[in-house]
């Protein structure tokens, strides 16, 4: 019996077909040409491909028909550690014998002998190529021998690579660990591509592999070409991935289309962020920063997303505020949006008091921003460990790794400069491109003080090679903050890991700006760069002696308390103070000076 796609086709053919199930091949597997011949005519009438199924025995299992570009072929079973014992010939109308991406995946999930693929040309097989299974680095994949003439193919010793694939799959266990493969997507560049798997990365997602398509549009209905959904489907069987990420925000209807043709999880590089958040959030402000952005960004998306929305097995895009499922009524997730919106009003009026506070006290503000994993939070560990007070010697480091988003926390200390003035440092969380426009926007309360900063120190990792494309980034960020004004140093990090060409080529495209080369992590020119900090911040400081009355020792007390103290000796007019002190402490202290 024929199966497949035999609509249309005429009983003769049908019945030349049939006459393939007759023919024996010996247990060699070696080619039998008679069928080839007749697989070859057929071809050739009907336009479209036909696979014949063999076991090892030589006999012939299945006979099927496609259509001019794929062909079903017959399920078979499939065992652990070992091949199927089934190979599969099959014909390419065009001329073409080179195995397509399906026929690489139909080899390794049947775990097929091998399979064949006859290019056919004027009913005449033109050239012939094989694939076979075989393990490498703990993964199933596929030894291609071809395209060859039909000469070679019938001399190939078929058994010898059965043999040598049979070897090779004993050690392999097709274990289906708890995992997330991800397939990547994007139409962008590589680079961007490139710091998608470090996204996936950072969420313990392994990612198989990664498309580019070239488009200058992005599809409506599929982001990608239809036709490249077709080959992402083939890929995804291939590496048994479990969720596709695409580089790019998409919409409810794409997620929808693209996860009922591939039929695995879908979702895109705004979730992955919002989902790093979702881990690495610590303080109240962060998580509610975190959840308050994943419900505004899941609250349009809630009609029409199909399977997505009960995401409660785990796994990437499940954290955070709680999955939500197709009947939850919007009205509770706007009732939840508006709560935490009221929140982060409060801790804003809080962040407002500490600031005026600091303002009170007339201590300069300096505002670290830059690109994720530029090394901010490095650099301020080391800045902190030189040039801390004392007494803010023992506070807490600000955890920092070689990973995206390491820092989401806005922490502030205190640091003393040469001239003996308290600055405040602030380390902030890093920028990426495409960053979700509700998480900019949740995330505001904290990025206030870089808009209130008196210092931005623009960290930049000075050895990627994306580094222009980095700067570019952040300066769009600070725009949107209107923080683009800002007194800044470029602080080009990581110079000892960096190529000294690169280097001069950002310092030609950002020649306007005040740069200087350090190594955070080696404390290379943190002394030149506080030197800087020191000449770019107002300074209101000046140097007082006072001698002050014994019976006015409040005056000696508010001088501490605000001042920093270079002398202090006991006379008999009173205490005598050599001081540093900002203008409003020194005009209220005037009458005491010497």
């Amino acid at each position: 019996m024929i199966t497949g796609n035999i609509e249309g086709i005429r009983n003769t053919i049908l019945d030349k077909l049939e006459a393939i199930y007759e023919i024996n091949t010996n247990k060699n597997y070696n080619l039998n040409m008679e069928m080839i011949d007749i697989l070859c005519y057929v071809t050739d009438i009907i336009n479209r491909e036909i696979s014949v199924a063999i076991d090892r025995r030589g006999n012939v299992i299945n006979v099927s028909i496609g259509d001019n570009s794929t062909v079903e072929i017959a399920s078979v079973d499939i065992k652990d550690r070992k091949l199927s014992g089934v190979a599969v010939i099959h014909t390419h109308p065009k001329g073409n014998s080179r195995l397509s991406l399906l026929d690489i995946s139909a080899l390794g999930r049947q775990k097929l002998d091998y399979i064949a693929a006859l290019g056919v040309e004027n009913g005449k097989c033109r050239e012939i190529s094989f694939g076979f299974c075989i393990v490498q680095d703990e993964q199933l994949k596929a030894k291609v021998i071809g395209p060859i003439t039909v000469e070679a193919a019938l001399n190939l010793d078929i058994r010898s690579e059965i043999l040598q694939s049979e070897e090779s799959i004993k050690g392999y266990e097709n274990v289906q660990d708890d995992c997330e493969r991800a397939l990547l997507v994007g139409i962008d560049s590589q680079e961007s591509i490139e710091e998608l798997r470090e996204l996936a990365k950072a969420c313990n997602v392994k990612t198989m592999d990664m498309v580019i398509q070239n488009k200058e549009k992005v599809d409506t209905a599929f982001y990608v070409g239809r036709g490249k959904i077709d080959e992402i489907s083939y890929l995804v069987q291939l590496h048994k991935a479990n969720v596709v990420i695409f580089d790019d925000e998409l919409s409810a209807s794409q997620i929808r289309n693209v996860e009922d043709a591939l039929g695995v999880k879908v979702i895109d590089r705004t979730t992955l962020i919002l989902e790093i958040f979702a881990r690495r959030a610590r303080t109240k402000e962060a998580k509610i920063q975190v959840e308050l952005a994943q419900l505004k960004y899941r609250l349009p998306r809630l009609i029409g997303m199909g399977g997505v929305l009960s995401r409660t097995g785990g796994g990437i895009g499940t954290r955070g505020p709680g999955e939500k499922k197709l009947e939850t009524d919007k009205r509770h997730i706007r009732e939840r949006i508006y709560d935490l919106k009221r929140e982060l009003v409060k801790i804003k009026e809080t962040r407002k008091t500490q600031r005026e506070k600091r303002e009170k006290e007339n201590i300069p503000k300096v505002a670290l921003v830059g690109y994720t994993n530029a090394g901010k939070s490095t650099l301020r560990n080391k800045i902190c460990q030189i040039y801390a007070p004392n007494e803010a010697m023992d506070k807490e480091k600000v955890f920092e790794a070689n990973m995206l988003f390491a820092t989401l926390d806005t922490t502030i200390r205190a640091i003393e400069l040469e001239d003996s003035r308290i600055v405040t440092f602030t380390d902030t969380v890093g920028f990426i491109s495409k960053l979700p426009h509700d998480l900019v926007e949740a995330f505001k309360s904290t990025l206030e003080e870089v808009i209130y900063s008196d210092l931005l120190l623009h960290v930049v990792d000075s050895s990627s090679p994306s580094a222009i494309d980095q700067i570019n980034v952040v300066n769009e960020v600070l725009k949107e903050l209107n923080a683009q004004d800002k007194p800044s140093i470029l602080v080009l990090n990581k110079i000892d890991a960096a190529d000294k060409e690169a280097v001069e080529k950002i310092k030609e495209k950002f020649a306007d700006e005040n740069f200087i080369d350090i190594s955070a992590k080696e404390g290379l020119n943190i002394d030149v760069l506080m030197k800087k900090i020191q000449e770019y911040l107002p300074n209101n400081m000046l140097q007082g002696k006072f001698l002050i009355p014994y019976d006015k020792q409040n005056i000696v007390a508010y001088i501490h308390q605000n001042g920093k103290i270079n002398m202090e000796e006991y006379k008999e007019e009173g205490t005598y103070i050599e001081a540093i002190v900002d203008k409003k402490i020194y005009n209220k202290c005037k009458e005491f000076l010497l």
